[in-house]
């Protein structure tokens, strides 16, 4: 896990901080003489030492290579005090064995055994009610500090997986981006640039014979081709504005240029702007289909509405088997189109020798 390196400085001088401060009590036991404060030293480095082991590999988002055993050597070293030093040495390693409970065996094991904790120091400690103030002092601290230093470890964790979904979203954007990149020159350079080879062709040959409609045809090509300049920038600045009726009358134009007869049939229906530009981009994909894939000779393109969806259909009697499916482009990337816009498309053969798309949005 990639760790929040703000997060983990925040939590790592927090606890830290604790752990100082429950040093520095521990350090009290100086005053009982030489021998019972180094040995209080001593536990309280064990105390610390396990404790940072714990909390190192919490904070990376892991365990300790040697967990469990890492997890009791601090528990031995918390309670083993009891038996070495007086007034109830637990009570000050507690709190922070009770954030290690917490943090690696989860709330339903770790709240049961910081109950116990509770009651262990409370028992300990309980010299009369004139001491009640400080009994209750140090068994709240167990929980207390021991959810301090889970909530730490959690904000960090938290922290880091919220880096790493950010970090997948900017990859997932960037992919998004490159496929509607993809998909736009695809569907909007195809046709633009099969109709410049058709219209190429075609002046080469009536060059010879009828050189004004060769002329007419290179004239055809060079806007074509300008046509084609303009969606490359909109592609490079992720602007597709396109309308139903205007794709249609192109798509009508560009056939009946290339000797195929054209039908149009729009129905008077007012669409949201995404069902109108998938309508579009499924006439321009399906008239690309005709002059690629066919030697469709009629095409007819035609639209209904019926509860409350639009239906278009694009029909040629010519088709010479189903194009491609691309991944991000053709037919994939129209069925994407249509499926942002809550519709649907399919694409077949006819029983007549023909080709068929549809595409149904909400009106």
């Amino acid at each position: 896990m990639v760790v929040s390196s703000s997060a983990q400085r925040l939590a790592r001088v927090l606890i830290t901080g604790v752990s100082v401060v429950y040093s520095l009590i521990g350090l009290l036991y100086f005053m009982g003489g030489p021998a019972i404060g180094l040995l209080a030293a001593a536990v309280t480095v064990a105390v610390v030492s396990t404790h940072y082991v714990n909390m190192r590999a919490a904070l990376r988002g892991g365990r300790p290579p040697l967990f469990p055993a890492t997890l009791v050597l601090q528990a031995v070293v918390t309670y083993a005090g009891d038996y070495l030093l007086p007034s109830g040495w637990s009570s000050i390693a507690a709190p922070l064995l009770a954030g290690t409970l917490l943090v690696f065996l989860g709330l339903r094991w770790a709240v049961p055994l910081v109950v116990l904790m509770m009651s262990y120091e409370g028992a300990i400690m309980w010299i009369g009610p004139h001491y009640a103030v400080v009994t209750l002092f140090y068994v709240i601290a167990v929980p207390i500090t021991g959810s301090m230093i889970y909530v730490l470890v959690r904000l960090v964790r938290v922290a880091a997986e919220l880096e790493e979904a950010r970090a997948e979203l900017a990859d997932a954007a960037v992919l998004k981006e490159r496929l509607r990149i993809s998909r736009d020159l695809h569907d909007g350079l195809g046709r633009s640039l099969t109709a410049i080879a058709l219209k190429g062709d075609l002046a080469a040959r009536l060059m010879d014979r009828d050189p004004a409609s060769a002329r007419g045809e290179v004239g055809e090509l060079v806007r074509v081709a300008r046509e084609a300049a303009q969606d490359v920038r909109h592609v490079a600045r992720g602007y597709r504005a396109m309308s139903l009726s205007g794709e249609t009358d192109r798509a009508a134009a560009l056939l009946e240029s290339s000797g195929v007869s054209c039908q149009a049939h729009l129905a008077d229906v007012a669409l949201p702007r995404r069902a109108e530009e998938a309508l579009a981009w499924g006439v321009r994909e399906a008239v690309t289909n005709v002059l690629r894939h066919s030697r469709a000779t009629t095409c007819t393109i035609t639209t209904s509405l019926r509860d409350g969806r639009v239906r278009l259909e694009v029909a040629n009697d010519g088709a010479a088997g189903t194009p491609a499916r691309e991944p991000g482009g053709g037919l994939t990337g129209l069925a994407e189109r249509a499926s942002q816009a809550g519709g649907t498309s399919a694409a077949a053969p006819t029983d007549g020798g023909g080709f068929l798309l549809t595409m149904e949005v909400p009106a």
